[in-house]
């Protein structure tokens, strides 16, 4: 099994028009991924690549072709509109790559989306794969990925893939992937991915990638030391991090002691995770972890 999508999932593309949407669309599509439809608005009518529908708005696509996921790639200053379009639509996951959103709009789009059947993904985040079911909706490369039974959850796009090349060079595999991203308001955050991945019989282990910033990982903790009861390999980046320097997403930056990266790794340790020094030694850890 995996987790956020499988075998049924139907995406629509927000942006499909765009150079990023158009690119992404067609990698997500070669890589097994049912995208059905593309929406733009004044652009409704096309074919994308000659096959793929295009619509004014997401309630069409949803209409005509049954998406029930959504892949968005609009600018930041649209990117408020364009999910609350697809929750109004009946879109159940919306996996949000732009980055740079008004922190403001993503209050708001959290008031929105309280209480209905929707989960967003992101902004600024990689988005979702699992090599089981041959699926994967964002920028996440597809090639190195393999097939198996590893969870893998970060805040980081790129540390993600460092990760899980060394995993499947190992002959690790992986059942889902997922990006959370790194902007201050997530709209999944750590804990929601392992209570997922808990719930998954195909899960048997998870890899937490965390950073300086916010309080994310100690909530993961206390999630995994209450109730969670799968091995945990963790490592949080940003040892050397000034405080109250941002670094790289709007996210990692330390405001205080609960926001570095050592203070989230201790906490970790404490809920009974095996800490990882550096993103390094991740592969050869969980090796081990799952040889125990």
């Amino acid at each position: 099994m995996s987790v956020l999508v499988d075998g049924n999932t139907r995406v629509v593309v927000q942006g499909i028009t765009g150079r990023e949407g158009g690119f992404h669309a067609l990698r997500c599509a070669e890589y097994g991924t049912s995208i059905v439809a593309g929406v733009t608005p004044g652009r409704g009518g096309i074919l994308f690549d000659g096959r793929v529908p295009v619509f004014d708005s997401v309630e069409e696509a949803v209409r005509e072709t049954g998406a029930n996921v959504s892949l968005v790639f609009v600018p930041a200053s649209a990117t408020l509109d364009a999910v609350l379009e697809a929750a109004s639509a009946g879109i159940a996951l919306i996996v949000c790559i732009t980055e740079g959103v008004p922190a403001m709009d993503m209050v708001k789009a959290h008031r929105f989306l309280e209480g209905r059947p929707v989960r967003l993904l992101g902004p600024n985040c990689p988005g979702v794969i699992s090599p089981v079911a041959r699926c994967k909706v964002g920028i996440i490369p597809g090639e190195f990925h393999l097939p198996g039974g590893v969870g893998v959850v970060s805040r980081s796009g790129t540390l993600t893939y460092e990760v899980v090349k060394q995993l499947t060079d190992l002959g690790i595999g992986q059942s889902t992937c997922v990006g959370i991203g790194g902007d201050l308001l997530p709209g999944t955050t750590f804990v929601d991915v392992l209570r997922l991945f808990q719930d998954d019989p195909d899960t048997d282990m998870v890899v937490l990638i965390g950073e300086i910033g916010g309080t994310m990982e100690q909530e993961a903790a206390e999630y995994i030391e209450k109730e969670f009861t799968k091995p945990v390999v963790a490592t949080v980046v940003g040892i050397s991090a000034p405080p109250g320097k941002r670094m790289g997403h709007a996210g990692a930056i330390v405001t205080g002691a609960a926001a570095r990266a050592d203070e989230k790794m201790k906490a970790l340790a404490r809920a009974g995770a095996v800490i990882a020094p550096s993103p390094a030694e991740i592969g050869t850890i969980a090796q081990k972890v799952l040889g125990s």
